[in-house]
């Protein structure tokens, strides 16, 4: 019998609400639109999680969970702050190694998301637009997310700054879901999912 790889995979998102998820995309989708596109992604991104070999399975909510959340996967609430003080708290709450991934790659695979922290201590998955999709620690480390400047195009660069004195393996680099562009692109990248079904139920209806 294999035994369970000993990492934690954790999920940071919020609840799918209408104005509170997904604002970019709105034009040329409504907010009611844009939120059903964020739950799409959120369930994608949670189904591949729950198909990957984990530990545990940690979906660090702003918000209060609902039915596209899938059996096996723990819920904690966010704490306050600013997004680097979130990180930061979701890998205070572990143990042992984690990975830490969005809801805005709903491409990910269980593939993408099974990593060995053998022979390193980070794994760093950047984002087209400057960000970062995944950060795994061997040994997480509040201390290496607080203070680093979110949500700008030098975000990524930032955080791999605090990877400096680590072993670090890269990951492929990923769109996430922002724009009504980001959204067509990462459609054809997953063109069997939830998100690209409703992507393009939506679409249709605009035309």
């Amino acid at each position: 019998m294999t035994p369970t790889p000993p990492v934690t995979l954790l999920v940071i998102a919020k609840e799918p609400r209408p104005g509170r998820v997904k604002t970019r995309l709105t034009p040329p989708f409504t907010p009611g639109e844009a939120a059903a596109l964020a739950e799409a992604a959120l369930a994608d991104t949670l189904d591949a999680v729950a198909r990957t070999p984990a530990r545990r399975r940690v979906l660090v909510l702003d918000g209060t969970p609902g039915p596209w959340l899938p059996p096996g996967v723990e819920v904690v609430p966010q704490c306050a702050g600013g997004l680097d003080e979130r990180l930061a708290a979701a890998f205070a709450g572990c143990d042992g190694p984690a990975l830490l991934i969005g809801m805005d790659t709903p491409q990910v695979t269980p593939e993408l998301l099974t990593v060995d922290f053998a022979g390193c201590d980070a794994y760093f998955g950047p984002a087209e637009d400057g960000g970062f999709w995944a950060l795994g620690l061997a040994e997480p480390d509040p201390g290496l997310l607080r203070g680093v400047p979110m949500s700008t195009p030098d975000t990524g660069a930032a955080q791999r700054r605090r990877l400096a004195r680590l072993r670090v393996r890269d990951l492929p680099r990923l769109r996430d879901v922002d724009t009504a562009y980001d959204a067509a692109a990462v459609a054809a990248t997953a063109p069997g999912g939830r998100f690209a079904a409703h992507l393009a139920t939506l679409t249709a209806a605009h035309r």
